[in-house]
């Protein structure tokens, strides 16, 4: 029995701890290819995706991520926007969706490497159902995926 208790305290005390770990240096490519993309950039912090490298980070007064892979080579750049400043396509759109009585909760311009450009726009019906948005410049919704 005493083996069993000093088994769950041990188990709770690693489980109590939050570890924030690096496993890789991030590669001198990726940090010359932020530099050189974001020059003013405040408020940096790196996070390794195992795919990918991310960077958290303030560009002016935008709040932006951006991601790399290994060799520096931009992958995708979101930035969060105030909904008032989407086109008036999306806008109409979203107020056409199913989704046009949920609380806005955030919106993101989300640029990838295929040019591709996507608004993200997270809503909440409740503190248990929360969707994401996406729609794309014409405001046509491309996809809706519930938040876990």
């Amino acid at each position: 029995m005493k083996r069993i208790m000093s088994f769950l305290f041990v188990i709770v005390l690693l489980s109590s701890v939050q570890v924030q770990a690096q496993f890789r240096k991030i590669p001198a490519e990726v940090t010359e290819a932020f530099t050189a993309q974001f020059p003013h950039a405040t408020k940096l912090s790196w996070k390794d995706n195992i795919t990918n490298f991310q960077a958290n980070f303030n560009n002016e007064d935008t709040v932006m991520q951006v991601k790399y892979n290994n060799k520096g080579q931009w992958l995708e750049t979101i930035s969060k926007m105030p909904y008032d400043q989407l086109n008036d396509a999306i806008k109409d759109g979203f107020d056409k969706s199913k989704f046009n009585d949920w609380e806005i909760v955030l919106v993101q311009k989300i640029t990838s490497l295929n040019n591709e450009l996507l608004y993200r726009i997270e809503v909440r019906k409740n503190a248990f159902r929360k969707t994401f948005l996406y729609f794309n410049q014409k405001g046509q919704l491309q996809k809706d995926i519930p938040a876990l």
